[in-house]
């Protein structure tokens, strides 16, 4: 990576294309002068905007509360909103662009999110968290939130929903022991059995990788194995009770 007389930064962008219609997915390159703070999301504006508007890319609030603009850049699963150019452009100054994997393509960086949000619908996911006891005056003006912000990187990460379509996945499966923790108005024991099964949180390898990319320090790794001793315990506590 290269510094021109502007002090902007000389990087090629390699960006990841497919479009339904066009026949094989292939890769475009594109030269870019990018600040020294810039993102590779500001990178990926910029093609656009000069040099390729057939670009497909998801954005929308440039901080890392949405996790819309989730990719894998290279190689490794992303918020490419927070991620400047400097600390990722390689071999000469080279950011290369990948979408998610383990979901439907839908066009160059988009994937079609629609299953992943179907499944936390079945964990009775509510992104909006019970507010800690505070003065009256003050817990009128709070909405307190999950750190779960459904990016899906986690998703992307795990070897294991690479290789079987059916897994509820770590997001769905953290979502369930949240769920389990504070219930608000979800059905726990329903939660707990839609985790319990073949698909569900046996079916992880203990990779971690998810816990390694999230960008909202959730564990997910984590929440999994608190989710396989919280049903192993009341497994063998109604054997226990069946015994007696």
């Amino acid at each position: 990576m290269t510094q021109g007389r502007s002090g902007k930064w000389q990087v090629t962008f390699r960006v990841f294309r497919y479009k339904r219609d066009a026949g094989l997915a292939r890769y475009d390159t594109f030269p870019l002068e990018i600040g020294p703070d810039e993102t590779v999301l500001d990178g990926l504006e910029k093609i656009w905007a000069f040099q390729d508007r057939s670009l497909a890319f998801r954005h929308a609030c440039h901080h890392a509360s949405c996790g819309t603009c989730g990719m894998r850049i290279n190689g490794v699963e992303k918020l490419a909103c927070i991620v400047p150019v400097h600390e990722v452009a390689r071999d000469g100054g080279t950011v290369l662009c990948e979408p998610l994997r383990s979901f439907p393509l839908v066009s160059d960086l988009v994937v079609d999110v629609g299953q992943f949000f179907r499944r936390l619908e079945e964990a009775n996911f509510e992104i909006i968290r019970i507010a800690e006891p505070l003065p009256q005056a003050q817990e009128e003006a709070l909405t307190r939130f999950e750190n779960c912000i459904e990016c899906g990187l986690c998703v992307s990460a795990c070897p294991v929903a690479a290789s079987d379509e059916l897994y509820l996945g770590p997001a769905t499966l953290a979502a369930s022991w949240r769920m389990k923790e504070e219930p608000r108005s979800a059905n726990v024991p329903r939660v707990l059995a839609n985790a319990d099964q073949e698909h569900g949180c046996w079916r992880c390898h203990a990779a971690f990788e998810c816990s390694e990319v999230c960008p909202s320090n959730v564990d997910p790794a984590a929440a999994i194995m608190a989710l396989r001793r919280e049903l192993l315990k009341r497994k063998l506590f109604r054997r226990s009770d069946n015994a007696g």
